[in-house]
């Protein structure tokens, strides 16, 4: 066993949720790791999944932090060599307060979190962030495959109430603006749509948008693109743009489009007894986006059949898919 005064020191902010369980998972599984993960309160059957995780006992602490507490959040990231900020209000349904419940947490609690790093010299820190930053902007010429020069345009977002996009972009540019003015070393991820199977206990925002496929509530669907990724596949991108000295800027986490319709085709033939949507309104959607950037880096996909095929057997293991 790798002697513990070898191990390097990171920290994942929001270690119990969905992405961050299965990054914390992921960290641990290298071995040379001990990982520090911030969740609201360390000793909630929530972080149950965590603690079970392999190599947890020896590798992995929960402390507990608010985003909003600069205190706490320096506390955590101190003696750390890299940070993952993976922490974000992910809102499912309308939001009576978008600045306080959405904005400010993405937000404050990112530079708090950058502040934190750069008091403590991280190496450096991997912001998540989402296409959410990417793809809300009129101006990008129709058609055209978006890919990290293109950002959200705040005013569309305010004026759309698209206040998950707007908060996204929001602290993707104060993170980059910090690091222009500091020198501290960050690197963003933007995934789309992530599936896969949950670790948590807890239904996420993203799975919860496929399972409404297996309910029968939804009669009609629009058929447009789909924008996913795979869960896995993105701890492994956030990895990747820790570990490799090239990586910089921006990168775009996604596997190719596929329509609703095909989508529902292949959890038809996987798992032909539930309620699927029966029809499908074609709209006009080409929204599609290049991770050429992130697959230079050495990044790859698993196939979307994969996905859907895990995501399901988790649901139904779990008891949220009977």
């Amino acid at each position: 066993m790798e002697a513990a005064a070898a191990r390097k020191s990171v920290c994942v902010t929001g270690a119990g949720g969905f992405i961050a369980s299965w990054l914390v998972k992921l960290l641990l599984s290298k071995g040379h790791y001990a990982v520090r993960g911030t969740v609201r309160n360390p000793g909630d059957d929530k972080n149950a999944h965590l603690k079970a995780l392999e190599g947890a006992g020896e590798r992995l602490q929960l402390v507990r932090a608010d985003l909003l507490d600069y205190d706490s959040v320096a506390s955590a990231v101190a003696s750390c060599e890299g940070v993952f900020h993976v922490a974000s209000p992910v809102p499912y349904g309308r939001s009576t307060n978008p600045e306080e419940e959405i904005i400010a947490p993405a937000v404050t609690g990112t530079l708090n979190v950058l502040k934190a790093c750069y008091e403590a010299k991280v190496k450096r820190v991997v912001v998540v962030s989402s296409v959410s930053a990417v793809y809300n902007n009129l101006n990008w010429p129709k058609g055209k495959v978006l890919d990290e020069d293109n950002w959200s345009d705040e005013d569309l977002c305010r004026k759309n109430k698209d206040w998950y996009d707007l908060s996204k972009t929001l602290a993707e540019r104060e993170a980059f603006a910090y690091a222009a003015k500091t020198g501290l070393d960050i690197v963003t991820v933007c995934p789309a749509l992530v599936f896969g199977p949950l670790l948590q206990s807890t239904v996420n925002t993203s799975s919860k948008v496929l399972l409404t496929y297996f309910k029968g509530e939804l009669e009609t669907v629009e058929n447009k693109y789909r924008n996913l990724v795979d869960v896995r596949d993105v701890a492994d991108a956030i990895l990747l743009a820790y570990e490799n000295p090239e990586a910089s800027g921006r990168y775009i986490c996604s596997s190719p489009p596929i329509k609703v319709s095909d989508l529902i085709s292949i959890l038809k033939t996987l798992y032909p007894m539930y309620p699927y949507p029966q029809n499908f309104v074609e709209v006009e959607d080409s929204t599609t986006y290049s991770s050429e950037k992130l697959q230079k880096l050495g990044w790859t996909f698993r196939p979307m059949e994969e996905t859907l095929r895990d995501s399901v057997e988790s649901y139904r293991a779990s008891g949220v898919l009977n």
